[in-house]
């Protein structure tokens, strides 16, 4: 099915160039042909490589902060209403609003990518934490108390298989904002990575070159996030689908 619909939507798109004969709409084939330029000589590996090490230093940021504030949220209440507020502004501020603020404040560094990634999706990440930390069955805590099982065991045998579904599926949704946000960052700030290489075709009108970048971007995103972090999430609660059966 999903094929179906990228062939469905690439005969739209050639009908709607053919029909409108505007050069700002390139036909698939021109598009095919600046996809196949991107990938032939190296250039969209060599920047999508510069892209993912930004977005992976974010994410590892994001992800720790999350961690420790989801814990706590998820723990104690009274910690949970002080981090409202925070979590809210955080998800209701635009990803374009972290990148303009991190490239003013820290310029065309690695810190400024960093630290608008980690602001676009640690919000999203700490209510997923804190939502599996509360999901625990507070009957297996107190059991656990009875037999007085170690730090250790209870991490292994009880934390880690609640929480694990939910980190995963926080994961997906922080990756889903951290591309939006990091594209913003290199298209207004940096000088390298697939933002700046829209931004460049973009400033000479080249429309298929953007179309080329942007699917070549989006199949990278794919596989990542639902090949990847999907197989990871579905091994992951197949012990959920067992119990349904």
């Amino acid at each position: 099915m999903p094929t179906a619909f990228l062939v469905l939507l690439a005969i739209g798109w050639e009908g709607m160039a053919r029909a409108l004969h505007n050069p700002l709409i390139p036909g698939v084939e021109d598009v095919a042909q600046a996809l196949g330029a991107i990938l032939s000589d190296g250039s969209f590996v060599s920047q999508m490589a510069v892209t993912l090490q930004r977005v992976a230093l974010g994410f590892v940021l994001a992800f720790v902060v999350a961690l420790i504030a989801g814990i706590g949220m998820g723990r104690s209440r009274k910690l949970q209403q002080f981090l409202e507020p925070a979590i809210l502004i955080g998800l209701t501020v635009p990803g374009l609003v972290w990148a303009l603020l991190c490239i003013i404040w820290f310029g065309m560094s690695l810190i400024s990518s960093t630290l608008a990634v980690a602001l676009g999706i640690a919000p999203a990440l700490t209510l997923s934490v804190a939502q599996g930390i509360r999901s625990v069955n507070a009957d297996l805590v107190e059991m656990a108390g009875v037999f007085q099982l170690s730090w250790l065991a209870r991490l292994r045998l009880l934390w880690f298989p609640t929480l694990v579904p939910f980190l995963l599926s926080g994961t997906r949704l922080g990756l889903s904002l951290a591309w939006k946000v990091i594209v913003l960052v290199e298209v207004f700030g940096l000088s390298s990575g697939v933002g700046y290489q829209l931004n460049t075709e973009f400033s000479s009108q080249n429309v298929a070159a953007v179309l080329a970048w942007t699917l070549a971007f989006a199949a990278v995103m794919a596989v990542l996030e639902y090949g990847v972090i999907g197989s990871l999430e579905r091994r992951a609660t197949r012990w959920k689908r067992v119990a349904t059966v």
